[in-house]
């Protein structure tokens, strides 16, 4: 196709210019036609940039691809779960009533088969760990040797760690596990700057991941969840975080494993050993889940902002697999009870 500049398209009466007149100003068309992809309309090379996509909009990608060319795009969501409000039980089985946002989707069938307040913001606590992992693995190799900074140096009450250094190195591979089984907050702090050269410019990272993948109602200032303003997620973005972190086989691998050891170097050389055990009570054999569920894995959180926090990967008699995700229940036992009822609306 000629390229041709934008004036001279509606000059020569174009039909695209005239059909995209009925759905557009003016103003709207020439933004777009800035903004769509190499040779997308006009066939001029220009540079892609963000474009609303909902069929919902007066204005978006949707209604230029379907309007003007007649040609039906895939969805974004086409492979995802989808919930706009609440989505009950048939028979009212599950009792939520001490959590404050909850969720159950179904991967293979792309089915909410439970949903309350999926879309109310909430701190994370270190389910958080969940976005760092996949921020780190797709920036990263398992292989990276981790020099520790003074931002592990992690000292607010409470806090999980697992007693890294400043010089301690340790690869990242080492790292993760520490982060998904152990939950150690001090290793999140490690990935963090060794990824992005700071905490701040981590969570940067972590926010642009999250926006890519339609996690559009969370945002992260830590990449650990230690409790800070700003910092907060929805059971919905939740699922969509767990659900990409889930096609990186390592993690996959790290949140099934109850317990890690392992030998890395401290700034002297010297060897020191780590000894791990999970946080899930359900991997750890503290609770049973129903008999038709397998538990594969997942994180937990706790935080006195957050509550207590759970997402679970698992699956059924025929491995077909779901995510399940319980955001500020108040206590661990409740947590874990409810969570149970949960998994019990799996056949």
């Amino acid at each position: 196709m000629k390229c041709t500049n934008k004036r001279n398209l509606k000059a020569q009466g174009s039909p695209v210019f005239s059909r995209l007149k009925k759905i557009l100003s003016r103003t709207a068309v020439i933004c777009l036609l800035a903004s769509l992809p190499a040779g997308a309309l006009t066939g001029c090379g220009k540079e892609e940039l963000p474009f609303a996509y909902n069929p919902d909009y007066e204005v978006s990608s949707y209604r230029v691809v379907n309007e003007v060319s007649s040609v039906v795009a895939d969805s974004f969501a086409d492979d995802l779960c989808v919930v706009i409000g609440d989505v009950g039980t048939e028979n009212g089985a599950v009792d939520m009533s001490e959590a404050t946002a909850a969720g159950l989707f179904d991967l293979n069938k792309n089915n909410v088969m439970y949903a309350k307040n999926v879309h109310e913001r909430l701190q994370p606590a270190s389910l958080t760990k969940i976005m760092t992992a996949l921020v780190a693995l797709k920036y990263g190799n398992p292989d990276d040797m981790i020099t520790v900074t003074d931002e592990a140096s992690i000292t607010e009450s409470g806090a999980v760690l697992c007693g890294l250094k400043p010089g301690d190195q340790l690869t990242l591979n080492q790292a993760l596990h520490a982060l998904l089984i152990h939950s150690a907050n001090d290793a999140a702090a490690a990935i963090a700057v060794h990824i992005g050269g700071s905490i701040e410019g981590f969570a940067e990272m972590m926010n642009k991941e999250a926006l890519a993948i339609g996690a559009t109602n969370s945002h992260f200032v830590n990449p650990h969840g230690l409790t800070a303003d700003n910092h907060y997620v929805t059971a919905y973005d939740l699922y969509l975080i767990f659900n990409e972190a889930l096609k990186q086989d390592l993690i996959n691998e790290i949140i099934h494993m109850t317990s890690y050891e392992t030998v890395y170097m401290d700034k002297d050389g010297n060897s020191k050993s780590m000894s791990l055990k999970t946080t899930n009570q359900y991997l750890n054999g503290n609770f049973k889940a129903p008999e038709q569920v397998t538990i594969i894995g997942g994180k937990t959180g706790t935080t006195n902002a957050a509550g207590n926090c759970l997402i679970l990967l698992s699956k059924d008699t025929s491995g077909n697999p779901y995510i399940s995700v319980i955001l500020r229940s108040k206590e661990k036992q409740i947590l874990y009870t409810e969570m149970t009822e949960l998994l019990n609306v799996i056949n």
